[in-house]
């Protein structure tokens, strides 16, 4: 019988500061970047996408403190999280003051 056609449509909205179509590449690429850095971290160092906890509050709560831990890391000069937070368990004072920011 006949036969129905889609249509897929994507539409960009820029920033009016990127007046040319190059400077909203860099703010498309500088968007994802931030973007991508946050959730690496997230998948990577603590396994977030294999994560058990499904039920009520929880995800998010744990999302929230998983965030809460980046963060700080960072606060205190950390760029490599994963080898922070295996050393970090490791060295009480460093916890300690970390948790006192």
């Amino acid at each position: 019988m006949g036969q129905r056609s889609t249509w897929d449509r994507q539409v960009w909205v820029r920033p009016r500061a990127a007046s040319k179509l190059s400077d909203h590449g860099a703010h498309n690429r500088g968007h994802w970047q931030i973007e991508n850095r946050e959730h690496y971290v997230r998948d990577r160092t603590y396994d977030e996408d294999r994560s058990q906890v499904r039920t009520g509050s929880a995800p998010q709560v744990m999302a929230t403190m998983r965030n809460i831990a980046i963060s700080l890391l960072r606060l205190i000069g950390w760029t490599n999280i994963k080898r922070a937070t295996e050393k970090m368990p490791r060295s009480l004072g460093q916890t300690i003051a970390l948790l006192s920011v």
